[in-house]
């Protein structure tokens, strides 16, 4: 059986843990990448889990969320982004037509996607594959700004 109708088969218990790209800096999370000077997202490789110390140090400077990228559990309808049944995240975004990052002339599918640790388990990829890995070095955590 191929790994595809395995998990076609698989019951709502049998989902695995997905994880939120764009969680809160704290103790616990993975530190999934650092936001460049333009706004986008270098992936951090290998992820790093973060401690009391980190979270400590870099709430001194400017809002974490505003310079780093950072993963945790998806709480699903513990997270006012969750819309009944999806991260509304990156749904807005894929439907504001918002650019991917460029890829190469001869990329092919998966060749401009970014090394993610997360990707396997990622609430975005879950929900919209390949589209929200070519726009999520775009994203940009911000919890200073007013939900819309």
């Amino acid at each position: 059986m191929s790994s595809s109708s395995r998990a076609s088969e698989r019951g709502p218990d049998d989902a695995p843990e997905r994880s939120c790209p764009s969680a809160r800096c704290e103790p616990g999370a993975t530190l999934l990448g650092i936001v460049n000077g333009d706004g986008t997202v270098g992936y951090v490789t290998p992820p790093l889990q973060i401690g009391d110390e980190f979270v400590q140090r870099v709430r001194e400077g400017r809002a974490p969320e505003k310079r780093f990228r950072f993963a945790g559990t998806c709480v699903e309808g513990g997270c006012r982004q969750w819309t009944g049944s999806r991260c509304g995240v990156i749904d807005r975004v894929l439907a504001a037509g918002v650019a991917p990052v460029p890829a190469g002339e001869d990329a092919g599918p998966r060749a401009s996607l970014p090394q993610c640790a997360i990707r396997s388990t990622c609430r975005w990829f879950a929900q919209s594959g390949a589209d929200a890995c070519r726009v999520c070095p775009l994203i940009a955590t911000d919890l200073t700004q007013k939900p819309t």
